[in-house]
């Protein structure tokens, strides 16, 4: 190994621990032993800290001796007549390096006005994020479960010029890498030269600039160990466990752009130790040698034009990307992209103008492969922005296509328009709506090549159903108009002929195990009407992607004798839980919470939490950050109910589940519901809404208590007794 190299980082490592010191001291001047020190809205405290050692700092005097365990980590800055350090000293200096970061960083969070904008994107100009809270992790941990993000890349300092900076960050983007930036290079980071060309940055174009202070780096290893102790259920305190996990499913590395700095090399250190290799541009002595990471440690003086495919490689990361043919970058780092009104060129539906999106099976003689036509103009024939009407109609056949896979491949439309780089797609049938920018304009796209990459996308990812698309894109409104009641009533027909499907009239139930690879022991079990817990897979999705992967995440299960049909339990769906839980869940009652109910992976949209008091149920999703009437907050509880476990009282649910007949059936169903948050009420309204009617009291909904009539559990009980709550008088759910 580099002596070079171990010397620096160790170096680097006493400054940064210094820097900690001193800061700390300061802040206890300043605010005292007793004031809070945290993160914003995380249960995992200080995160590379708690994973690490088991420590929970809750306040400035709970630092102490966390500075303590970082100063005990440092060895001895290296002599230059002795042939030390070694590798083993050299990882002690980058963790320690990471323990004093966190101290600095959480003490930014006591400065007036706080440095960061603790937002998903930058803020009145401010770029810096700062560190993700665990609604952001949670949300963007999934990605790393499905395999919808293979990994991310740590950019560190800047590239030398914003040129290649752009270049670099749209290559890690087209390979569905996140990409987390921290650092400067002579006073210029990578996050200000992305926006300085006018590069959309935040958590939904995967471009996370978190701060321009090395420091912040530690917010991207925070977010590692958090994917480890919320979906992989590694515990607190085992560091071992912590970086094996990290090493082998989170796959992420160092970009060390510019002059690498002694506080960065203790930083790559830092990052070593997680199995994430470092990849630089300059020429800085390589440690090439295998063993921490999977293969070699430092790479260096790598060309600009080869280094992300360089990081790839060394990482052992596996990246599959289709070429589509379209004009503008394609992949799914860009379906996040928002597209202000000054800078679209073109926009569609959103009843300011007609709209529909249709999704037909045909018989395979009536499908002609490839054709794509449009009737009316496309956007490189307009001269000026303005509103056009817009229908697409995509015509697939195929062996093993079938009628009811229509809305599920249909609904893929929404993807495989926002991959374009200056496409924004909302919503889908016929109230969809589209946006296209002008860059997008100025780059050449056009709508045909939106059905070139809608047939590509449709035969890379659902091949095993269809064989032959042919798409239809209209922009002229007559023609719009005239296929619109056509799209209307196939919309109905099928509602109508989905809406039939219930439990009881199917044999099979299917599985989601994709959340495995982040929580071994967790099996979702998808029923007609009950979808999953992270709210992306219905029964439908999870058929058609057996039909598609019969081995892949989604596995058929023969319902098999009915064990108990009031709780929902069944013998082959118990055999198939015992099985691919590891052998730790025996048994499960899909209408339960309360015995034997479903375990959690981490991943899901709700929380549902038991209020003894009120002889009900509270559900809180994770966009909610403050304190709920159980007394925790979503990451809190989080963290207790996830990572495969069942937990009496507790359960992770997908939103719609909530109007489902058979939500909690086995315990009393919807009136068990008793409190909710104003923000979910609202976006469920309409369903909720429905469900009172067909339960015989249209009210109910008005009798939910949220936060705005009640934060603890007696306020609720007030509240209920007030609006009499039907909980109330519903024989009690613990017996």
């Amino acid at each position: 190994m580099s002596k070079i190299i171990a010397s620096a980082a160790i170096r680097g490592a006493h400054k940064i621990v210094g820097r900690a010191e001193e800061s700390l001291k300061k802040a206890l001047e300043e605010h005292g032993e007793a004031h809070h020190a945290e993160f914003p809205n995380t249960g995992y405290f200080l995160p590379v800290i708690y994973a690490m050692t088991g420590m929970e700092v809750r306040t400035l005097k709970d630092l102490k001796p966390v500075l303590a365990r970082a100063k005990s980590l440092l060895p001895p800055v290296p002599s230059e007549r002795v042939w030390l350090p070694y590798l083993g000293h050299t990882l002690d200096a980058g963790m320690a390096t990471l323990f004093a970061d966190e101290i600095i960083e959480v003490l930014k969070y006591l400065k007036r006005p706080i440095p960061y904008t603790r937002t998903t994107a930058p803020l009145n100009g401010n770029l810096w994020l700062g560190a993700a809270d665990d609604i952001i992790m949670r949300e963007r941990g999934i990605e790393f479960v499905d395999g919808t993000a293979p990994g991310f890349a740590a950019i560190v300092g800047a590239a030398p010029t914003n040129e290649i900076a752009v270049k670099i960050a749209q290559e890690l983007q087209e390979k569905n890498l996140y990409v987390f930036m921290s650092s400067e290079t002579n006073g210029k980071s990578f996050a200000e030269q992305l926006a300085q060309e006018g590069v959309e940055l935040g958590w939904e174009t995967r471009l996370v600039p978190f701060g321009k202070d090395i420091t912040s780096t530690v917010f991207a290893l925070g977010f590692a160990v958090r994917a480890a102790m919320s979906f992989g259920g590694v515990k607190a305190g085992d560091f071992r466990a912590n970086l094996i996990y990290n090493k082998d499913r989170i796959f992420a590395f160092v970009l060390a752009l510019g002059y690498v700095d002694e506080e960065t090399y203790a930083h790559g250190a830092g990052a070593i130790n997680f199995g994430f290799p470092v990849i630089a541009d300059t020429d800085i002595p390589q440690i090439l040698p295998t063993g921490i990471t999977t293969y070699e440690h430092v790479v260096s003086n790598v060309p600009h034009d080869k280094i992300v495919a360089k990081a790839i490689e060394v990482r052992g990361l596996k990246v599959t990307v289709s070429k589509i043919p379209i004009s503008v970058p394609y992949g799914p780092a860009f379906e996040g992209e928002r597209i202000r009104k000054e800078n679209t060129f073109v926009e569609m539906g959103r009843a300011k103008t007609p709209a529909f999106e249709l999704l037909m099976m045909k018989d395979p003689q009536e499908v002609e492969d490839g054709k794509v036509t449009l009737e009316g103009p496309d956007i490189q024939d307009i001269k000026e922005p303005q509103m056009l009407p817009y229908g697409i109609l995509v015509e697939v056949s195929g062996r093993k296509m079938q009628k009811d896979f229509e809305p599920v491949l249909e609904r893929q439309l929404h993807r495989f328009v926002n991959y374009a780089q200056g496409a924004l797609h909302m919503s889908q049938r016929d109230i969809v709506w589209i946006r296209i920018s002008k860059d997008a304009k100025a780059k050449g796209l056009k709508f045909t090549q939106f059905g070139e990459a809608i047939r590509a996308k449709l035969l890379e990812e659902y091949g095993v159903l269809v064989d032959k698309v042919q798409v239809s894109i209209y922009t002229n409104e007559n023609k719009v108009n005239e296929l619109l009641p056509m799209a209307r009533a196939i919309y109905a027909e099928r509602d109508e002929r989905l809406g039939g499907l219930i439990d009881e009239t199917v044999e099979d139930f299917y599985s989601c195990i994709l959340c495995q690879s982040f929580s071994p022991n967790h099996v979702c079990i998808i029923t007609p009407e009950k979808l999953g817990l992270c709210g992306a897979y219905n029964w439908l999705d999870a058929k058609a992607s057996y039909e598609i992967s019969p081995t892949g995440g989604n596995e058929r299960i023969p319902k098999g004798e009915v064990i108990d049909a009031v709780k929902g339990q069944w013998k082959g769906v118990n055999d198939y839980i015992y099985k691919k839980s590891n052998q730790n869940v025996e048994k499960f009652n899909a209408y339960s919470i309360i015995e034997d109910p479903t375990t959690s992976c981490g991943c899901f949209q709700s929380i549902l939490a038991l209020l003894p008091m009120c002889n009900g149920i509270m559900v809180v999703p994770r966009e909610y950050p403050e304190m709920t009437p159980c007394g925790m907050k979503f990451s809190t509880l989080a963290g207790t109910i996830g990572g495969g476990i069942q937990t009496p009282g507790f359960m992770g649910v997908g939103k719609v589940y909530l109007t489902s007949p058979k939500f909690i059936s086995a315990n009393g169903g919807f009136k068990r519901l008793v409190w909710m948050p104003k923000m979910l009420k609202e976006e469920l309204y309409d369903k909720l809404k429905e469900r009172s009617k067909e339960m015989g009291d249209p009210d109910f909904v008005d009798k939910i208590a949220d936060e705005t009539v009640a934060v603890t559990e007696e306020e609720v009980l007030a509240y209920l007794e007030k609006v009499g709550h039907p909980a109330l008088t519903m024989d009690p759910i613990l017996t």
